[in-house]
């Protein structure tokens, strides 16, 4: 994970007991998790093709153009 062993993981918990305290400390774990799930599945779709193709007027029209092209 990132190159992050057990020793640089604890000094980065001790600052952020530090900088912003015990009490904040939860929700900015809980954000941070929401931000990488949210990053992982934003990444994992792009790879994904799109479930329908936006279909424009005019390829609606194009039965009943090759209808009326048979007629002439």
């Amino acid at each position: 994970m990132f190159g992050l062993g057990v020793p640089e993981l604890v000094l980065i918990l001790i600052i952020g007991l530090v900088v912003f305290g015990p009490g904040r400390l939860p929700d900015i774990g809980k954000a941070l998790g929401k931000s990488i799930k949210e990053f992982k599945s934003a990444n994992s779709a792009k790879d994904e093709p799109p479930a329908e193709i936006n279909v424009t007027h005019e390829t609606k029209q194009l039965p009943e153009n090759a209808k009326k092209e048979e007629k002439i």
